[in-house]
């Protein structure tokens, strides 16, 4: 009998979050690291955790929102997942979805996932509320992130390595359009950035 994988999605936001803080203790054969925010579109990660994923595989996640950003989001992603014969546990919120779960289990994730979006939905609007404060009190400037001469040079060499754009992006502090406008301004074409080897993983996993 074939043994599926062990995978684990991890999602972290910003710079001051450290990744290894999620799935701690759980023996994975692969992990999927995200370096992007709750509201991005943009997760290259989990696109490739899809494609790498196969029939009797479970995929760890810390939480539901370190997954999806919406509860339709959420509900898309676990139906995926469930399709290609796999499982995905939510180790913060202790619930499995194989496609053999009771009408109880369903009606939870609807609920955790509607506490969760409407969590971030607060969030957001305490957030904007506090620039909406500091801008009338001409204390809030934005955030333009420049990086020194130095850290372009530092940048040039990232870009050489295995690293994604996205993850490059992360470790500098900026976001992915900043890190294009800097390759656009230094002069550096597409080639000089490698895409990674997840690319490897997947094909071969197809040819095996």
């Amino acid at each position: 009998m074939i043994e599926g994988k062990r995978l684990g999605y991890i999602r972290v936001s910003t710079v001051d979050q450290n990744p290894d803080r999620q799935l701690i203790d759980i023996q994975l054969d692969k992990k999927f690291i995200e370096y992007a925010s709750a509201k991005s579109i943009e997760r290259p990660q989990l696109k490739l955790l899809l494609e790498f994923i196969r029939e009797k595989d479970i995929v760890f996640v810390h939480s539901m929102d370190r997954l999806a950003r919406n509860l339709m989001d959420l509900r898309g992603l676990v139906k995926t997942i469930i399709d290609k014969g796999a499982e995905i546990r939510f180790i913060k919120e202790n619930i499995s979805f194989n496609g053999q779960e009771s009408s109880m289990s369903t009606l939870m994730l609807s609920l955790m996932g509607a506490f969760a979006e409407f969590e971030l939905a607060f969030l957001r609007e305490r957030q904007a509320e506090g620039i909406r404060i500091a801008k009338a009190k001409g204390l809030y400037k934005g955030t333009v992130k420049k990086l020194t001469k130095a850290k372009q040079e530092e940048l040039k060499q990232y870009l050489k390595t295995r690293k994604s754009k996205t993850e490059i992006a992360f470790i500098f502090g900026i976001s992915r359009e900043t890190l294009y406008r800097y390759i656009r301004d230094l002069g550096l074409s597409g080639d000089y950035i490698n895409a990674g080897d997840e690319d490897r993983w997947i094909r071969a996993r197809k040819e095996a």
